[in-house]
């Protein structure tokens, strides 16, 4: 006899590892277009949101069971979440090094832990806290170099973007809707802000058509698999997800512009990937193991 939350379990997982390993060729992507911050902003998220609504359209106009684009006042909040975490992270971006900002956003899965314990009442199984630990080391060895040198200010705007992303997930695991729209649609808000800022300091994009790839098809596959993760799996599981970028994109980056990472990065990469490997494989022994109870319990 199957178990259907443990299937369910190993479905969040497989759809999350999608959304994660998509999201680590953001960075090399804006690097190949080339170009000013808030032009590559500006047509990054519009793709974001017209793709997003493209999709949204035609499975509408195929199927009667589209998840809705903001399901009621539940999604409002998260995108308004997803919005806000944007925002920070473009702030914390000038304000600070990229050592703090990465070590910092890698608290991402702390606060989902500590908030689905709270509100939600999930108590993180000790292999994640011990996974989520582990994963934090590895983000500790491949920035220890950098950490320290930050903007105060930066480095608190980098922590509200870990706080509200982490927010972001448990409000949607809370709620068990389909947010996957809803996380591509908050984009628009940075949009109009990038917008109103290309029109000030101008418009330079060297090689468009890279941009455009990443906003129409790299972020909307992505962030839709990993903000449907929640409806599966923990909020802390999703989250461990989003450091797959920390350690993958500088690996694209060397491959296409020859840029070696330092044996920092490497080591610390290394203890990131094996950690997320050992917990979802655990994760899927446990769930055999349960399946096999239940059919010891419930024999056919």
């Amino acid at each position: 006899m199957s178990d259907p939350a443990s299937s369910t379990h190993a479905k969040g997982l497989a759809i999350t590892a999608i959304g994660g390993m998509i999201l680590t060729i953001d960075i090399p992507l804006i690097r190949l277009a080339g170009g000013d911050l808030w032009p590559i902003l500006m047509v990054r998220s519009g793709m974001t949101v017209l793709a997003a609504l493209v999709m949204w359209g035609v499975w509408r106009s195929i199927s009667s069971k589209a998840p809705p684009l903001v399901p009621g006042r539940t999604g409002l909040i998260v995108a308004l979440l997803y919005a806000l975490s944007g925002l920070c992270f473009i702030i914390a971006v000038y304000n600070t090094t990229t050592a703090d900002l990465v070590f910092i956003l890698a608290f991402n899965s702390v606060f989902a832990a500590l908030l689905s314990w709270v509100f939600l009442k999930e108590r993180p199984k000790p292999a994640t806290l011990l996974a989520m630990g582990a994963m934090i080391a590895g983000v500790a060895i491949i920035v220890g170099g950098g950490i320290g040198s930050g903007n105060l200010f930066g480095n608190a705007m980098a922590l509200a973007t870990a706080f509200l992303l982490a927010s972001a997930l448990t409000v949607t695991r809370g709620s068990g809707r389909d947010m996957g729209f809803t996380a591509l649609i908050a984009v628009a808000i940075p949009f109009v802000i990038a917008a109103f800022m290309t029109m000030r300091t101008g418009y330079r994009i060297e090689a468009p058509w890279w941009i455009i790839l990443n906003g129409a098809v790299v972020m909307p596959i992505a962030f839709f698999c990993l903000s449907n993760g929640p409806k599966y799996i923990s909020s802390p599981e999703v989250a461990m997800f989003y450091l797959l970028e920390t350690v993958l994109a500088p690996v694209w980056v060397w491959m296409i512009f020859a840029e070696v990472p330092s044996q920092a990065t490497l080591a610390g990469g290394a203890v990131l990937i094996l950690t997320l490997i050992a917990h979802s494989l655990w994760q899927l022994r446990d769930g055999q193991r349960k399946r096999a109870r239940g059919a010891i319990r419930h024999p056919v």
